[in-house]
């Protein structure tokens, strides 16, 4: 089974707004298992880059100049996708912005079921707790920390680790049950408890005050709960 974890950076939320795909990046796996084969391109919106999404990104107007426009880059980019399911956090961000581009060049659409939601899946799984990419890192103890700014390749790569988590840990075709609870993101949730000391602490009860319980206990009787 071949997937591609993806990622975009644009210039802004609405392409029917003008705003345009600045960055791809992408992953590929096999089996749940990365190839080391990815996909990252850089792009010129030809168009102004708005300052909000610059601090968001770090992609500026002199950086993207050079860049190739998404017309020169989009055989390639479909030539990798090919039918392989699309890991996206947020997919319907990304799958707008995708087929807005696709659509403004006459080219076949990603069909919407294409894409795996992993912002679903955490929401699922998780109800009620934070669903971020960071938020997830943190709660898998996965190393995001060279995420400073966000990098369609860099999250592609810290996505991809975050869903072989949400699916059932990095090798989850290897379970013997669809029991999640014996999976390594699972032993991380567990409450920790100590471990049973080797050797137990000595009583600190005195003999007087042993005495003094063994009396008030008598004068209960013999129904009392300290002597069932």
């Amino acid at each position: 089974m071949r997937e591609i974890v993806l990622d975009t950076e644009t210039t802004g939320f609405d392409p029917e707004s003008g705003d345009r795909i600045v960055e791809i990046g992408a992953v590929e796996l096999f089996n749940h298992v990365p190839t080391g084969n990815t996909y990252h391109q850089y792009i010129n919106p030809k168009r102004a880059m708005p300052q909000e999404a610059f601090e968001v990104h770090g992609l500026g107007d002199d950086f993207l100049r050079d860049k190739p426009v998404f017309a020169d880059i989009a055989d390639g980019f479909l030539d990798f996708v090919q039918d392989a399911k699309l890991v996206i956090h947020n997919a319907a961000f990304d799958m707008k912005f995708l087929n807005a581009e696709l659509g403004w060049l006459g080219k076949p659409k990603l069909p919407w079921e294409q894409a795996i939601d992993t912002l679903a899946i955490a929401r699922k799984r998780f109800p009620g707790s934070p669903a971020s990419l960071d938020a997830l890192c943190r709660r898998f103890g996965i190393d995001n920390s060279s995420r400073t700014l966000h990098g369609a390749l860099l999250d592609s790569e810290i996505l991809a680790e975050v869903y072989l988590e949400l699916v059932g840990g990095k090798q989850p075709d290897l379970a013997l049950s669809s029991d999640t609870s014996r999976g390594p993101s699972a032993e991380r949730e567990q409450v920790w408890r100590p471990a049973k000391r080797p050797t137990p602490l000595p009583p600190r009860i005195t003999d007087s005050e042993k005495a003094a319980h063994a009396a008030f206990v008598e004068k209960l009787g013999e129904k009392a709960l300290w002597s069932r």
